[in-house]
């Protein structure tokens, strides 16, 4: 190895290690639980034009939409040091209106060289229900749109800006907001040492050397990939409005030096919150992408480079404003990337896994003023089953895709809000039986102490995690009240005593099962 690429090795390290303490400032200070317990945030670097540089470990849909659209809100100011703009527009580089990002450039000697950003999941953007993720048809149904606005000037917050925001939201989401802010400025502070150790000339030189590095990588990557037409189509369970078994159509092009990837025969948009932006369908895809590649490799802009996606204006996965998209970031996007891998499993079988559990389970809950109790919010998304692969299991109880989330300690759920946990365990044999097994989804039940309301965003309620190569389906989720069954997407109004009961599915196996009837 040589001098040069030890030290290209040592300069990606240090710029991820900026996003990684962005994402620790973040955590530590946060105090919603959506944060600081599940780690429902991500952090990146980006340069002066918006390519991706670095980010850390966080979450795919929130990393991979910033990557794909941080250049359109860069291009829309006029940047000075000490500014930070605000957004969740979902058709401007969001994803769904409780992603609330925060996006600051970094300067030296006056000079634009980068920006830090940072997304985070809020419980409360100003929707009718708790936890602002509604069974929704509009995007004005989903809480309050925040198109790209200044936060601060001058390293200072906007003081009125965010009095006008919190009067829609609560006193814990501007804690949030302060704690995002905050890692933006710990983020410029770790940059500029960065800067002052490399001097921005030679700074510059090792961002380029890195985009460079990350287009070789990709290119070699598909210079040793079959070439072809690979197809797939699976389908969402339901919108919510009555629209069933909606598909999702894709076609992957592998030619030497590019990746298409055509959703032609892709649903049109639907009247539920389904859809995707298209920054949320380039997220999927450059993920799944970036899973082709060294675990090594840097994730920068170059990277994704030899990437063409096609999406139809007016589809599920490139809807027009203002569409309802709540489910799109978070449903949506696990099913194009199911249909992504089942599409590569025809490319490349010996490296691709069965269907994972490919839904987050979103379930919102809370009190607004309104219903006579102290108003709280809430959100959490539940683990499942990850599907086998050639050569191994799936896991279990495991967030899989384009999320990376925790599910909540049942101490800081019970500590926070009116609720209590009477079950959280794995769901035995849950997973798709073959060679090698699917893994296991859970059983979370929650009793409620106090009214409350409640929403379930679900998927896979129906349309069960498929297999590979002969092995078995995984388990199709459930959801119950009391014990009788709700639908896939369900608004619920809840007494005290009580009891919700969410199953998630189970992953897909690999192989079918030997003559004897064992698996693997």
């Amino acid at each position: 190895m040589s001098i040069e690429a030890v030290q290209l090795g040592l300069f990606a390290n240090r710029i991820s290690s900026v996003a990684d303490e962005m994402g620790a400032v973040l955590r530590r200070a946060a105090f919603s639980p959506n944060i600081k317990d599940r780690l429902d945030y991500s952090c990146a670097v980006f340069d002066a034009r918006g390519n991706l540089c670095a980010q850390a470990a966080h979450i795919p849909v929130h990393l991979g939409s910033m990557a794909y659209a941080a250049s359109g809100i860069i291009n829309a100011f006029d940047w000075q040091p000490g500014d930070t703009v605000i957004f969740n527009d979902p058709y401007r580089g969001g994803t769904h209106l409780p992603d609330i990002t925060l996006m600051s450039p970094v300067f030296e000697a006056q000079q634009l060289i980068a920006f830090v950003a940072n997304r985070a999941h809020h419980a409360n953007v100003g929707s009718e229900t708790p936890g602002s993720m509604p069974i929704s048809t509009s995007l004005d149904d989903e809480g309050v749109l925040i198109s790209p606005t200044l936060l601060g000037r001058d390293f200072e917050i906007d003081h009125d800006f965010m009095s006008h925001l919190l009067r829609s939201f609560g006193e814990e989401d501007g804690a949030d907001l302060v704690a995002q802010w905050s890692a933006n400025r710990r983020g410029i502070e770790r940059m500029g040492k960065l800067l002052a150790d490399y001097g921005s000339a030679n700074y510059l030189s090792n961002i380029n050397a890195l985009q460079d590095y990350g287009r070789r990588l990709a290119t070699q990557m598909l210079a040793k990939m079959p070439r072809g037409h690979f197809t797939y189509e699976d389908f969402l369970d339901d919108d919510g409005q009555g629209n069933f078994h909606i598909p999702i159509h894709a076609k992957i092009s592998i030619s030497e030096k590019k990746f298409l990837v055509d959703f032609k025969g892709t649903a049109p948009q639907v009247q539920g919150n389904l859809n995707c932006p298209i920054s949320v369908t380039a997220a999927s895809v450059y993920y799944v992408f970036r899973c082709l590649l060294p675990a090594s490799a840097p994730t920068c802009a170059g990277l994704f480079s030899p990437i063409d996606i096609l999406a139809p204006a007016g589809s599920l996965l490139n809807a027009k404003f203002p569409a309802a998209v709540a489910a799109g970031n978070v449903e949506t996007s696990q099913r194009i990337t199911d249909v992504l891998l089942g599409a590569l499993n025809k490319a490349i079988p010996e490296r691709m896994p069965a269907a994972s559990q490919g839904t987050m389970n979103n379930l919102a809950m809370g009190a607004v003023a309104q219903d006579g109790a102290s108003p709280w919010s809430y959100y959490e998304t539940i683990a499942g089953g990850t599907g086998a692969f050639p050569g191994g299991k799936g896991l279990s109880a495991t967030h899989s895709h384009m999320t990376n989330t925790l599910n909540t300690p049942i101490e800081s759920l019970e500590t926070h809000f009116p609720v209590r946990l009477g079950r959280y365990e794995i769901r035995r044999h849950s997973g798709g039986i073959g060679r090698f097994a699917g893994g296991d989804g859970l059983v979370r039940e929650y009793e409620f102490l106090k009214p409350a309301r409640a929403t379930l965003l679900t998927e896979r309620r129906n349309e069960a995690p498929w297999g590979i190569d002969g092995g078995g389906s995984g388990q199709p989720g459930k959801n119950t009240l009391n014990g009788k069954q709700l639908a896939a997407k369900a608004e619920i109004t809840l007494n005290p005593g009580d009891i919700l009961c969410v199953e998630t599915p189970g992953g897909g196996a690999c192989g079918s099962l030997s003559p004897e009837g064992e698996g693997g």
